[in-house]
């Protein structure tokens, strides 16, 4: 009996072969038998931090100044009345609290999943927005918009979604040669990132006060104007983006096993890497325009997930639910835990980030150097 052709979306675990080539039923069994159990785990785990991000949810909605107690909050989004208080109480939820709840919901959504794609993508940790510069690039065009221009609202989250995509095009026209590295990309990307950071500080020296205080509390990432408007534009875009990078994540696996290998296997590896980066691109600016960029969610995401699944090869929607559960509980903590001084969900994120950033470089540091 000859073996199978290979998949283009190879099992995570393979099937042990024997010595004269060939699976026993014994092998196949145990095979089958992790690949359930790693299926459980991953239902698991999505229902708990689905279920996670319910709570949290529902919690900033209820926790603040005015507290609104759970009987009267559910009451109130199922559309039952509640009383003398109605009136206040639908002003502070509808009007304050659940549009900001919303699009820190969507907005962790969308970098967890990004998050993820970069980092399985080019097979590097540090493959991440907030490292490669698309971040940099976002919030280098938002400035400009901002300082040079004066512009404010839509016009500052259009000019982000449109640095993050000049960010991407120009770091993979560099990487290019005769296909693109994983390696490359990310060097080549930590070299835009610095130059747009230093590119946004000479910004920030020639604008006035008023336009440098906007400047940086956009750049450090905040949920603080979120509105209606703003959740809608964002919902109708990760409409189309989420079913597309979902879809498209399936040729990972394959990519996973380097470019060689995939095209054997039949996988168009320049068109399938472009589409992801393209499209995790386009959730990182539309998370972008919506909320400033927020430090080191698309960074974290993908690492919790994979610690979560026990080491087992990191689902893009768990780690889309990490970045939901991460953006929601820092932004929380930014309004709550700091008494009556509120700080951008960003703050948070970066003071959580940092030192994880620091522990990955200093922990490739070693394995580089053969300790």
């Amino acid at each position: 009996m000859t073996p199978n052709p290979p998949t283009p979306n190879p099992p995570a675990t393979d099937p042990p072969a024997t010595a004269n080539g060939r699976a026993t039923r014994a092998d196949v069994v145990r095979v089958s038998r992790a690949r359930g159990r790693e299926r459980t785990r991953t239902l698991v785990v999505s229902a708990g931090l689905a279920a996670a991000v319910g709570v949290v949810f529902l919690g900033s909605l209820a926790v603040g100044d005015f507290q609104i107690g759970i009987p009267d909050l559910l009451a109130r989004l199922t559309g039952r009345g509640i009383g003398v208080h109605q009136l206040r109480v639908d002003y502070v939820l509808f009007d304050l609290r659940l549009p900001r709840a919303v699009t820190g919901l969507l907005v962790g959504l969308a970098f967890g999943l990004a998050g993820s794609v970069f980092q399985r993508l080019l097979r590097n940790p540090l493959a991440s927005p907030d490292v490669l510069g698309i971040s940099a690039g976002a919030g280098a065009a938002a400035v400009l918009a901002i300082v040079v221009f004066g512009a404010s609202g839509f016009a500052v989250s259009a000019g982000a979604f449109t640095g993050a995509l000049a960010a991407v095009a120009l770091i993979y026209a560099l990487a290019w040669q005769q296909g693109v590295s994983g390696y490359r990309l990310v060097l080549i990307g930590i070299g835009i990132n610095a130059a747009l950071l230093s590119a946004v500080s000479f910004l920030m020296t020639r604008a006035d006060m008023t336009d440098a205080q906007q400047a940086l509390l956009w750049r450090t990432g905040s949920l603080y104007d979120s509105s209606w408007e703003e959740v809608a534009a964002l919902l109708g875009c990760l409409m189309v983006l989420v079913p597309a990078a979902l879809l498209l994540a399936r040729a990972l696996p394959t990519l996973q096993l380097g470019d060689d290998s995939a095209r054997g296997l039949g996988l168009p590896v320049e068109r399938s890497r472009l589409a992801l980066l393209l499209v995790a691109t386009g959730l990182i600016g539309v998370g972008t325009a919506a909320a400033g960029p927020v430090a080191f969610v698309a960074f974290l995401s993908g690492p919790i997930a994979s610690r979560l699944l026990g080491g087992a090869r990191p689902g893009i929607a768990v780690a889309a639910l990490v970045g939901a559960l991460v953006t929601l509980c820092s932004d929380v903590a930014a309004q709550h835990l700091f008494g009556d001084r509120q700080f951008p969900v960003g703050v948070v994120t970066g003071a959580v980030g940092a030192p994880y950033l620091l522990w990955l470089l200093a922990k490739s540091n070693r394995a580089g150097h053969g300790e």
